[in-house]
């Protein structure tokens, strides 16, 4: 048995590892709608730490995908050397922060704001909980998209463009330029591919880790009945902002993904539809399991793409008089609405939760006297 599930590993690593490759021969598009997805895996993980675990119905996710975004759009790019004179002078040759610093900063700072937002928040839940931290993540968009007056931070609408891509250490490769292995061609693409596959997998062991911890347990006693898990002396204040921190990093680091990976930043990429997006794909999946979180992720992310290809016949089937993106959205929320009729809890739902309590054993039936 365990033999039969090292070889699965096994085969199952050596496809993660060429799939790109093969991808690449059919047009670099399709390994950017991989990379694009597993930067939604991503996301999706961070959220479930925060949904699934702990239960806190979090509609402003995305604040800290720009966040962690931003801080790295403000570090590897030209702008604020070209806006302040005096860090241009403090930093002749550039800001080239590191990969191993970058990522733990983008971390801590998401990880930061997320306590920042759980701490107004504690004693909100459900619908309010959800309405408070939609308002933070448009607060937060708001603010990108206005600090370009009087001081310009982050260049408004314009968005931060020219984005330095990451180097790795030690073999000091830069992950933007075209290599080259055993004659073959990698793009740039491929490149971010191992990146994002690289940060996926630590985090689902991180995941998996907390998932068994009495942290995640204690999460999951306060989803389940918070005053049950107050009453056996769980810290349901200290285990709710720890829930929102520790969700929210792996909102920073995928936002520094992102930035790295497009050059180019704007407030439109970090709207209310993402936030709900990302809900959206730990709920298909299956809360609080993070196999059908990665799956929902996965699906979500790739749908409206291959979509692409089934709105243009439709559109050119009315002569054109249905817009080809909003067609697409059509179809997308139409699958979406099938499956979750088809399955309710999520496409590969955790095992336990929701599990129905055991059905009471019958009475004895007591002999008749005579």
């Amino acid at each position: 048995m365990n033999g039969n599930k090292t070889a699965t590993y096994i085969l199952a690593g050596v496809g993660l590892l060429i799939l790109p490759l093969v991808a690449q021969q059919f047009g670099n598009a399709w390994v950017r709608i991989i990379d694009v997805a597993l930067l939604y895996v991503l996301l999706a993980l961070g959220l479930n730490i925060v949904v699934g675990y702990a239960g806190l119905l979090d509609l402003g996710y995305v604040a800290f995908y720009a966040v962690g975004a931003y801080m790295f759009g403000l570090m590897a790019s030209p702008h604020l050397f070209d806006t302040f004179p005096a860090v241009a002078a403090a930093f002749p040759n550039g800001l080239h922060t590191p990969i191993w610093l970058v990522i733990p900063l983008g971390a801590a700072l998401a990880g930061l704001f997320g306590v920042l937002l759980g701490a107004p928040t504690l004693r909100l839940r459900g619908d309010y909980l959800a309405i408070v931290t939609l308002g933070f993540g448009e607060i937060i968009r708001v603010f990108m998209n206005n600090l370009d007056h009087p001081v310009n931070i982050t260049n408004g609408p314009k968005g931060l463009a020219q984005i330095d891509s990451l180097v790795l250490p030690i073999v000091n490769y830069d992950l933007g330029k075209k290599g080259s292995l055993f004659g073959m061609e990698i793009p740039s693409v491929t490149n971010y591919y191992y990146l994002f596959l690289a940060l996926v997998i630590i985090s689902v062991v991180i995941c998996y880790r907390l998932e068994l911890s009495r942290i995640g347990r204690a999460w999951m006693a306060i989803r389940e009945d918070e005053i049950a898990a107050k009453a056996m002396g769980i810290n349901t204040r200290n285990m709710k902002l720890l829930a929102f921190g520790m969700g929210a990093t792996f909102g920073g680091v995928s936002g520094v993904m992102f930035a790295t990976f497009q050059g180019f930043i704007s407030p439109e990429s970090f709207s209310l539809q993402e936030s709900v997006m990302i809900v959206a794909m730990v709920v298909l999946g299956g809360i609080g399991h993070i196999p059908g979180v990665i799956v929902g992720a996965l699906l979500l992310a790739a749908l409206p793409e291959v979509l692409r290809y089934v709105a243009g016949p439709l559109q050119a089937m009315t002569d054109g008089r249905l817009d080809a993106s909003i067609l697409r959205q059509l179809l997308v929320a139409l699958a979406m609405i099938g499956i979750m009729l088809a399955r309710p809890r999520g496409l590969w739902p955790s095992p336990e939760h929701g599990k129905a309590a055991p059905a009471p054993a019958s009475p004895a039936v007591a002999p008749a006297s005579k």
